[in-house]
This record gives structure tokens, sequence and C-alpha cells, in this order.
């Protein structure tokens, strides 16, 4: 902005209807009447310094790159301050972030999936003494409970995916590193695929590890250990739906024969699914376990009935809709197909 215009002088003396009007510049003074106004006109010598005067009064305002860091920031938004590099550039928009594993991270890793595995073992041995030893039924039991936490992993994993993509940030308290983590993806999707194990999964052991099944496994008690086995499979699904979501981005030569078998049989995210969600504005596709609930849930709306919930609510706009504003008109006009 400039605090002191000639242009906001004459202004000044036209409106009040004066008859002149002066601009004092060092010790020259210029004073043409309201007569001459568009006849007015400066020496050399007092324009240089007019000049001069004019452009010290102007203020620049600073400008600064965004964080992730920074509420509002939203990755494909102009101005975020991360912009995607070309090619399969591996890049880390966290400060302090690596993509090798610490030992604290493969510690935390390891004595959750561990713990986990112990909970699931545990509650078939129940399941089959409740059974009176009866593998057939204990096992087609187990099977369907296993199948099931599947698919509601998958669907979990979806709904964890857009609220993380869409709200918070950095500074979120508890999921705040998750946050950074998926909506930094966005910027440099590349980066995953040489993230180690552990480095990668570590942080869904937060919300998905001991604490949470030991919790559901001592409220369910013993005499239901099919919910026990339920959330032990699906915390552990969980967790390892971003190591899933790593495969989705590596290339075929790049996976073992076991890993892309998995993957082309579908119980794991494929290739060509998730290219689909790194489009902007990254509004669909949000499901990392196995794929499977992905159709269903775009082709309902899902998503975009929970961020009208969630807009009626608290007045907050998912990021998706801030960089499409024309989804959110039709979100809010009751259009909800893809």
């Amino acid at each position: 902005m400039k605090f002191f215009t000639a242009a906001s002088l004459i202004a000044v003396s036209v409106l009040s209807g004066s008859e002149a009007f002066s601009i004092s510049s060092r010790t020259t003074s210029i004073a043409p009447s309201r007569t001459s106004l568009y006849s007015a006109s400066l020496y050399p010598e007092d324009t240089v310094t007019f000049q001069e005067e004019i452009k010290s009064q102007e203020v620049e305002e600073p400008t600064s790159a965004k964080s992730y860091l920074d509420d509002g920031f939203v990755f494909g938004l102009e101005g975020s301050g991360l912009e995607r590099p070309k090619g399969k550039v591996a890049q880390v928009v966290v400060e302090g972030d690596t993509l090798a594993s610490e030992p604290w991270q493969q510690a935390l890793v390891a004595s959750t999936l561990a713990s986990h595995l112990a909970f699931g073992a545990t509650a078939i041995s129940h399941l089959n003494a409740m059974n009176s030893g009866n593998a057939f039924l204990t096992g087609a039991e187990a099977i369907a409970t296993i199948l099931s936490s599947w698919v509601i992993a998958d669907f979990g994993s979806g709904v964890l995916h857009w609220s993380v993509d869409n709200y918070g940030n950095g500074k979120t308290p508890v999921m705040g590193g998750i946050i950074a983590a998926f909506q930094g993806h966005h910027s440099a999707p590349w980066t995953i695929t040489e993230r180690e194990f552990c480095n990668n999964v570590s942080k869904l052991c937060i919300p998905f590890g001991i604490p949470t099944v030991a919790a559901i496994t001592l409220l369910a008690g013993s005499q239901h250990p099919l919910v026990s086995l339920f959330f032990a499979v699906f915390c552990s699904l969980e967790i390892g739906s971003q190591e899933f979501h790593k495969w989705s981005h590596m290339t075929p030569k790049q996976l073992n024969p076991l890993i892309l078998g998995v993957q082309k049989a579908g119980l794991t995210i494929g290739r060509v699914p998730h290219a689909m969600h790194h489009v902007a504005p990254y509004d669909g596709n949000y499901c990392i376990v196995s794929g499977f609930c992905n159709e269903k849930l775009d082709g309902s709306g899902f998503f975009r009935k929970l961020e009208r919930v969630v807009y009626s609510l608290n007045g907050i706009e998912s990021n998706a809709w801030k960089i499409d504003p024309k989804l959110k008109e039709k979100t809010l006009a009751g259009d909800y197909s893809p």
C-alpha cells in the first residue's frame, strides 16, 4: 500500500473545493491552481525527488510459503508451499523426518505386531475351547471373522485417509504426525517407496497399537473371543495399510512375486486403483487396505455426505472443497455423484 501519493492529495483538493494545493519536497514547493490542475508539471529535478519520496513510502508485504504446520495449509492449493517434483523423486516434507527405520520404530512395530498376533492366537484358543475342540467349526468361525475384519479394515482405512487428507495439520494433537505424512505424500508420492518398513508403518502403531486391542479384549471378556480376534486383525491391517499403500506406488518389477500375487488377487490395494486417488482434488479412492470398498463409497457419495455433515456442524471446509470450489457447490446443493 502507498501511504503518500500525489493522487490522494489531488483528490482531497478537488473534493474539498480548495483553490490550490501544495506538494512539499525537501525545500521545493509546487502549488498549481485548480484551473491549471491538468496542465501542472514538475521540473526534472523535482520529479526525481518526488519519485524517490513516493518509493520510500511503499510498504511491501512479506511473502512466505506456507508449511504443513500452518492453519489452513492445503497441498494442491495455489501458494501452499509444496510443489510436486518431476519424476520419481523422494522428497521429505516433515522437518527431521527420515526414510530409514529408527531403533525405536523397529521396537514399536515389532512389539505391536507380536502382541496383536498373541491376542489373535489367544482368541482362537478360547474359541476352540468354547467349541469343545471342534477344529472345523473353530476354523470356519475364525476365517469368517478375519474376512469380515479385512472388509471393515478397508472401510476404516478409507475413513481415516479421508479425514487426515482433508482436516487438520501437523500441529493437530495425537494425529498431527499422521496428518502431515498423508498430506505431504501428495507432494511426492514416490517417497513412500523408499521408506523402510518400520519407518513407514510406525505412526499407525499409535492409534491401532497394544492399548487399543488390549482395552477391547478386556471389555469383551474371554467369553467373546471373536471380538478380540476381529480387532486384533483389524488393527494389524490398519497398521499394514501403509505398507500396502507403499506397494501400490511400486512397479511390478520392484515387488517380489508373492506380494505381486497378493496385490493381483485384490487382497491389497493395486497400482491403477490407487493412482486414481492422486488426481486433484484428491476427493475419492481413499481406501488403501484392498480398495474393495472404494467403488461403493465413491459411487454413493459417502465422503461428500460426511463433508457436508462436518461443514454443517462447524463450518469447516474439506481440503478437497478448497482445491475445487465447484465440488463444494455441488455437495451443498445435494449432488453427491462422483
